[in-house]
């Protein structure tokens, strides 16, 4: 299999209520089985998720978790911005010594994934309020239904950040190896490969990152292969339990 991963050069700067459909089609021809990859900040900008921080009024809880972190970091925070956090997440999983939220749509993230750079000349850009859904209805306006909207996030145990799909459409999120055999005949019993993460980390390697960053990547040449699917993408908190031992665990710095 060749797989050949490209930016889409010439992407103009997007705005509310843009048809990033057209916008793509107007600067890539794309095949049937090509897997488009969107960086969330142009759907985010097309869905007019750019906000000032006016827009959120601090509560008692957003007051004491700036105060706190400006005490850990001696660095002012802006109780507003802590307040755009809370109201971005279905959970906090950590108040110190940084926000690390869960998004409403299943993405665990530090401070709910909202960008303070590139926002398109506003304070705040949150991510799309339902990437998935946005992967779907972007994907009815092109040539194929192979979508995914990407992020960059750290992880735990690795440093630096890289791409990873927080929503997706006309592909499963993984490849379910179980049941099949390695080369040695020794039967796979755990092996869930999960593919649209794959896939958004080589497309980041050619977004870029910064001023010079490109938004849109086509994939050609993936194939899945003969192989089963999973439906998971986000670990469910019962059998997360890295996620329960943050629940009960407090820094004391």
């Amino acid at each position: 299999m060749l797989m050949q991963v490209e930016a889409v050069a010439g992407i103009p700067t997007i705005n509310a209520d843009d048809d990033l459909a057209t916008i793509i089609t107007d600067h890539v021809t794309l095949r049937a089985d090509d897997v488009i990859c969107i960086a969330s900040t142009i759907v985010s900008k097309a869905e007019g998720r750019a906000c000032s921080l006016a827009a959120f009024e601090p509560s008692e809880r957003a007051e004491a978790i700036a105060s706190r972190l400006a005490t850990i970091t001696d660095t002012p925070k802006d109780p507003r911005f802590a307040e755009a956090v809370l109201r971005e997440s279905a959970a906090i999983l950590l108040e110190a010594p940084f926000l690390l939220t869960q998004t409403h749509f299943g993405h665990i993230t530090v401070n709910a994934g909202i960008d303070r750079s590139n926002t398109g000349g506003e304070d705040l850009l949150l991510l799309p309020e339902a990437p998935s859904r946005s992967a779907r209805q972007i994907a009815a306006g092109l040539p194929t239904d192979r979508v995914i909207i990407t992020d960059t996030c750290g992880r735990p145990f690795r440093h630096g950040q890289r791409g990873v799909a927080i929503g997706w459409h006309g592909l499963a999120p993984a490849r379910d190896w179980r049941g099949e055999h390695d080369r040695s005949d020794r039967l796979l019993r755990a092996t869930v490969e999960n593919v649209i993460d794959e896939l958004a980390a080589a497309a980041n390697l050619v977004m870029g990152e910064g001023a010079g960053s490109t938004p849109v990547a086509v994939i050609s040449g993936f194939e899945w292969g003969d192989h089963g699917t999973s439906d998971a993408h986000f670990r469910a908190p019962e059998a997360d339990l890295i996620r329960q031992a943050l629940e009960v665990w407090s820094y004391d710095g």
